[in-house]
């Protein structure tokens, strides 16, 4: 484990922290598609991303989904920080797009470290400056791309996430993260298509245009 650590988060923890963080954490693992916290959920340690990557959604009043951003290696989630350090219930739904190894950090290992070690603070805030420009990015996406822009950067997102121009997906599942329906999604698909900016097959779409 502590080598995984090192390997991840050497960047930017010094030793010291990263052989604490390999001490008090505690290893978790999701398959693909595995939910990693509920909304409602009671939050009471910050993951760190070992390997894999996550999808954080988002939900309405109807139960409908929205795709906010994806955490990959290296990357905590500022929206599960916000909820351990404020004793609050989880607000968003995180699911693993990969196989994902996760290490999880006790909350308060997170206050102690916050004064202990700059590099943590630094990580902290930068964390929650990250994630906000990519939810800023998102409500610029929804309020000024057409859907067929949408779902093109969507396609490439995934595309880049997965280190894989073949994205194995449904019709169905890409109208949940876009909070639309599957009709449209086909429609727009086969017009990225006939466009030659994607290839589509049986529940995989090959993104050409990256």
């Amino acid at each position: 484990m502590v080598q995984e650590v090192f390997d991840a988060y050497s960047f930017v923890f010094e030793e010291e922290l990263l052989e604490e963080i390999s001490t008090v954490g505690i290893i978790k693992e999701f398959k693909e598609n595995e939910r990693i916290i509920e909304i409602g959920d009671h939050v009471t340690s910050m993951p760190l991303l070992i390997s894999g990557a996550i999808k954080i959604l988002r939900e309405d009043q109807d139960g409908d989904e929205l795709l906010l951003y994806f955490l990959e290696r290296g990357d905590t989630c500022a929206m599960t920080l916000s909820c351990c350090l404020g004793h609050t219930k989880s607000e968003i739904r995180a699911v693993a797009e990969l196989p994902t190894k996760l290490i999880m950090i006790p909350i308060e290992k997170m206050e102690e470290w916050t004064s202990k070690y700059k590099s943590w603070m630094n990580f902290v805030f930068e964390s929650y400056h990250t994630r906000l420009s990519e939810m800023l990015d998102t409500i610029d996406t929804i309020a000024f791309l057409n859907m067929d822009e949408r779902l093109l950067k969507y396609l490439r997102d995934k595309a880049k996430i997965n280190q894989n121009e073949l994205v194995q997906i449904t019709h169905q599942q890409i109208a949940y993260d876009l909070h639309t329906s599957r009709v449209v999604i086909s429609r727009l698909l086969k017009k990225l298509e006939l466009k030659g900016t994607i290839a589509l097959n049986r529940n995989s779409i090959k993104v050409i245009d990256l």
